[in-house]
C-alpha cells in the first residue's frame, strides 16, 4: 500500500503539516465543504419530510474534481486521516467525506488540530478516532433547520414585503435591532439637574442630603439647594481602600469579535478571516508555523503546556511577583467542545519577533490576542482606592480617585484598557478640616434612551441569550446589512424601512416562533442532540409540525405586496408598468406579467476609457453576466477588441499593443513590458 492520506479543509494548511509529517503522508485539502442539501423534494427543500427528513445532499459545484482527486489518493493511500476543523461542522465534512470516498472498507482515523505547530500536529496524530456521528447529526440538523426556516420563510417574505429573506437566527438579530429602535423612539427623556463643588485639584458632586439620596428634578430645586450651600465645606471622611483589579480571560470567539471591533475597528467578518489567517499558517524565517489555536470557541480553557510555559515567561521577564491565577470558566452550557481559548501557539513568539511577516491587521489582531491570554494569567493590578465625603449644611459631596499602586496585568494590556489615575489631595495633611470651593456649579442634563447596537454590542447580546454560534455570527451581520434590513450610522445599526416590514411581518405570524426564547431552547436541543440526548430527526419533527402549519396560515393571512406603479403604460399591451425585484435588482416590468412579457430597457451610461485600437470606436467598461468588470469596444460585435485591465490608451513602445493597468505596474496587453505606476 502506498503512503497515509491526510484530508484537512483548507489548502493553506497542506504545505505546513506536510513538512511536520515527512515523507510517509500525502496531505490534501477538500477546499472546504464538498456537498450540501440539494433542492429536491417538497419545497425544494432537500429533505424527505415523509421519511425521517432524510437528506439528500449533492455535490457542490465545482467540487467534483476535489472529490475524484481525493477519491484516487484514498484508493493508493495505506490509511485515511480526516482532519477536518475541531467543531461540528469540521466533524460533518469529515462524514461527508467518508461516505463520498467509500472509507467503509478502508482504514481510517478521525484526528484534529487544535494549532498547527509541529508538536502539536504530531501529538495528535497519536490520539487517533472515529467520527463522532452525535456532533454529525447536531450540525446536519442545525443545516435542516436553517434551510427549511430560511426557505419557506423567505418565500413568504419576497411575496408579501420588499424583503427578500429571512432566516433562524437572522431574523432574531433583526428583532433585536428593531425593538431597540422602537425603544428609542417611544423614549420620553426626563429632566433633571446636577450640582458639582470645584476646587482647585478636584471636582466633587452632590449624592445625598444628610446622608440620603436625593434627585434634583428641576431648576427651581438646584436653585433652592444652592441659596443654602456656603463655599465652605467640611471633610466629613476620607476613606482609602485597596482592591485588586482583575485581568479578562483569555478570547472566545465572540469576546474576540466583541474586542476587535472595539479596539481595532474591525468587522466580525474581517476579525474571523485574519484569524482563519494566523491559524492555518504564516511563513516566518525559518518555518511555517500557525501562530494562534483554533478561533471557533466557547472555551477559555489554557492548556497546562500553555500555562507552564508562559509561567516561565512572565518570571523570566517581569518577575515571580506577577504571576497570577488561571481564569476557570462559570459558562457550563453551550461551551463548545471542550476546545481551548483563542491564544498564541507559542509565548515565545512575541508580536513584535514576528511583525516583519505579517500584514498590519495580521499583527494588530495577533498582538491583541498575544498579549490578551498572558494577561489572563498575570496577576492582578493593585489599585488604592479614595472616597473623600464632604459636608456643607448638611448637603453630603462625594469625590473619588484612584491611583495604581501595582500594575500587574496592566504590564502588558494596558494599550487595550484605560488605566488613568484620578489623583485626589492628601486631605490627612490638611491643617484644617475646612476646605474652600472655588464655584458650584448647576447643570442641567436629560435622561438618555438605550443606545442602538454596535456591532460588539450585538455579537454580546446575542452571545448572552444563547442564540446562534459565534461562528455564524459574522455571516449573521453580513446578511441583514446586505438585504438592506439595516444600515450603519456612526458604526451602529439602524434598522431601514424594509427591516422593519419584515420584523413587524415575522412577528404578526411568527412571533412564538421568531424570538429569544425559541430560538435559544433550539440551541439547547443541538447541543443535547450533539450529546446523545436527543434523536436529531425527532427534534425536526416536533419543530415542523409547529412551524408549517403557522407558514400556511401566513401565506393566506397577509395580503400580496402590490408592484409600485411607474405611472407608464406599457407599450406592447396598455397595462401598467410596474418596479419588479430580480436576480440582480430592480427592473420594470408589465403588470400583465405572464400574459405579457415586456421589460423596459432602460439606457446605459457608458464610461469611456479611451479610443478603440482598432476601429473608430470607444473602449467602455462593461460587465459579465456575472457582474465581473471588463473592458471592450462598443462597435460590439462588429469590433471584438476586449481587456480584463483597465487599458490607458497607450501603445507599448515595443510591439504597439495597448498598455493596460494592473495593480502598481502598467504592462503590455500583449508582451512582456511593464513599468511602474
Amino acid at each position: 500500500m502506498g503512503k497515509d492520506l491526510v484530508i484537512v479543509e483548507s489548502p493553506t494548511k497542506v504545505k505546513s503539516i506536510s513538512k511536520y509529517l515527512g515523507n510517509n503522508y500525502v496531505v490534501s485539502s477538500s477546499k472546504g465543504h464538498i456537498r450540501d442539501l440539494s433542492t429536491k423534494g417538497k419545497y425544494g427543500l432537500g429533505v424527505d419530510i415523509e421519511n425521517h427528513f432524510k437528506p439528500d445532499y449533492k455535490t457542490i459545484k465545482g467540487k467534483k474534481s476535489v472529490i475524484d482527486e481525493l477519491k484516487k489518493e484514498a484508493k493508493k493511500a495505506g490509511k485515511v486521516y480526516l482532519a477536518t476543523d475541531h467543531d461540528r461542522e469540521g466533524e460533518a465534512i469529515a462524514w461527508h467525506l467518508y461516505d463520498c470516498l467509500n472509507l467503509k472498507d478502508k482504514p481510517y482515523s478521525r484526528v484534529t488540530f487544535n494549532e498547527i505547530t509541529k508538536n502539536a500536529i504530531l501529538e495528535a496524530m497519536k490520539h487517533e478516532g472515529k467520527i463522532n456521528q452525535n456532533l454529525v447529526n447536531s450540525q446536519e440538523t442545525r443545516r435542516i433547520l436553517d434551510r427549511i426556516i430560511g426557505f419557506r420563510l423567505s418565500k413568504l417574505i419576497q411575496s408579501k414585503t420588499d424583503g427578500s429573506s429571512a432566516g433562524r437566527v437572522q431574523s432574531v438579530a433583526l428583532k433585536l435591532i428593531v425593538d431597540r429602535e422602537r425603544e428609542i423612539n417611544n423614549f420620553n427623556p426626563e429632566e433633571y439637574w446636577t450640582i458639582e463643588a470645584d476646587f482647585k485639584d478636584f471636582k466633587a458632586d452632590l449624592f445625598a442630603y444628610n446622608h440620603k439620596k436625593i434627585e434634583i428634578k428641576t431648576e427651581s430645586e438646584a436653585n433652592t439647594i444652592l441659596d443654602k450651600l456656603t463655599k465652605a465645606f467640611e471633610i466629613e471622611s476620607v476613606d482609602k481602600k485597596q482592591r485588586n483589579k482583575q485581568s479578562k480571560p483569555p478570547f472566545t470567539t465572540s469576546t474576540l469579535q466583541q474586542t476587535a471591533s472595539n479596539r481595532l475597528r474591525f468587522s466580525s467578518r474581517k476579525t474571523m478571516s485574519v484569524a482563519q489567517k494566523l491559524y492555518e499558517g504564516i511563513d516566518l524565517a525559518s518555518e511555517t508555523v500557525g501562530l494562534i489555536t483554533y478561533m471557533r470557541t466557547d472555551s477559555i480553557r489554557l492548556s497546562n503546556e500553555f500555562v507552564s510555559e508562559t509561567y516561565k515567561f512572565i518570571e523570566n521577564k517581569y518577575g515571580k511577583e506577577y504571576t497570577g491565577p488561571v481564569k476557570i470558566s462559570k459558562k457550563t452550557e453551550n461551551v463548545q467542545d471542550a476546545h481551548e481559548a483563542i491564544r498564541p501557539t507559542s509565548i515565545e513568539r512575541t508580536p513584535e519577533s514576528v511583525k516583519p511577516y505579517l500584514t498590519d491587521d495580521e499583527f494588530k489582531l495577533y498582538r491583541l490576542i498575544y498579549y490578551r491570554a498572558l494577561a489572563s494569567i498575570m496577576a492582578p493590578a493593585k489599585v488604592e482606592g479614595t472616597t473623600v465625603i464632604l459636608n456643607n449644611n448638611y448637603y453630603n459631596f462625594k469625590a473619588t480617585g484612584s491611583v495604581i499602586i501595582f500594575d500587574g496585568y496592566l504590564k502588558v494590556y494596558s494599550d487595550y484598557e484605560e488605566t488613568k489615575d484620578t489623583i485626589l489631595p492628601p486631605f490627612d495633611t490638611y491643617n484644617s478640616k475646612v476646605i474652600v470651593s472655588n464655584d458650584i456649579i448647576k447643570e442641567q442634563h436629560f435622561t438618555e434612551p438605550p443606545a442602538r447596537y454596535t456591532e460588539a454590542k450585538l455579537i454580546k447580546e446575542m452571545d448572552e441569550l444563547g442564540i446562534g454560534r459565534p461562528s455564524t455570527y459574522a455571516t449573521i451581520i453580513d446578511n441583514i446589512k446586505n438585504r438592506g434590513y439595516v444600515n450603519l450610522v456612526e458604526r451602529k445599526f439602524v434598522p431601514t424601512d424594509i427591516g422593519f416590514e419584515v420584523n413587524d411581518k415575522l412577528q404578526e405570524c411568527f412571533n412564538h416562533i421568531i424570538n429569544v426564547k425559541y430560538t435559544a431552547n433550539m440551541e439547547t436541543d443541538l447541543d443535547k442532540i450533539a450529546e446523545g440526548k436527543e434523536v436529531w430527526y425527532q427534534v425536526l419533527e416536533d419543530f415542523y409540525k409547529e412551524f408549517e402549519p403557522a407558514v400556511k396560515e401566513a401565506f393566506d393571512k397577509l395580503p400580496k405586496k402590490e408592484a409600485e406603479q411607474t405611472g407608464e403604460m406599457c407599450p406592447e399591451c396598455g397595462h401598467p408598468l410596474v418596479i419588479r425585484k430580480g436576480k440582480y435588482g430592480q427592473f420594470v416590468a408589465c403588470s400583465n406579467f405572464p400574459e405579457c412579457k415586456y421589460i423596459k430597457q432602460e439606457p446605459k451610461e457608458e464610461i469611456v476609457i479611451c479610443d478603440c485600437p482598432n476601429c473608430d470606436g470607444k473602449i467602455i467598461e462593461k460587465k459579465t453576466r456575472k457582474g465581473k468588470i471588463f473592458y471592450g469596444c462598443n462597435n460590439y460585435p462588429k469590433c471584438k477588441t476586449a481587456y480584463w485591465d483597465k487599458p490607458t490608451g497607450e501603445k507599448c513602445p515595443d510591439c504597439n499593443e495597448m498598455l493596460v493597468e494592473k495593480k502598481n505596474i502598467i504592462k503590455c496587453s500583449k508582451c512582456d513590458y511593464k513599468r511602474d505606476l
